[in-house]
């Protein structure tokens, strides 16, 4: 298993990386619909022009809510510290248990590292809930399923 701290730092790194992607796509789209509606006005006229200004305003409106996800992310990002060795868990913790590592940030789901699988969630997943403040050696139920917390980093 890979030193704890820089494993910390090479799920920080690609958390970050997935958060300014989906800023930037988010963006890049709103930027295309943009675009987009203000060439279909000038080239449009009567009910083609009003409906198709509608779905471009629709359009414009799901990149602007997913943008705004992205940017809840990033506040995330920005409250995690990699550098703390946690006592229970919290944001930022590296959770190992009987079951998996886990790591407390944004939900992304399972990573490889070196060959490892981890599984990066958020607090408020169904998981992330009952692991949060929890204490090495602490036991939770999940699906049925009791998970030990073997070490916090």
């Amino acid at each position: 298993m890979p030193k704890s701290k820089d494993l910390k730092s090479a799920l920080y790194r690609k958390c970050d990386e997935y958060v300014k992607q989906r800023i930037e796509n988010a963006q890049n789209a709103m930027t295309s619909a943009q675009e987009a509606a203000n060439d279909e006005s000038k080239s449009s006229a009567g009910d083609k022009y009003t409906t198709d200004r509608a779905m471009m305003q629709l359009e414009k409106e799901k990149y602007a809510y997913q943008l705004a996800e992205a940017i809840k992310l990033s506040k995330i990002m920005v409250l995690l510290s990699i550098d703390k060795r946690f006592d229970q868990v919290a944001l930022g913790s590296l959770v190992y248990t009987t079951t998996g590592i886990y790591f407390i940030a944004i939900s992304l789901g399972k990573i490889s590292i070196e060959g490892h699988d981890i599984f990066v969630i958020s607090a408020i997943s169904p998981i992330g809930q009952r692991l949060i403040n929890k204490k090495i050696h602490d036991v939770i139920d999940f699906n049925g399923r009791k998970i030990t917390i073997k070490d916090i980093v």
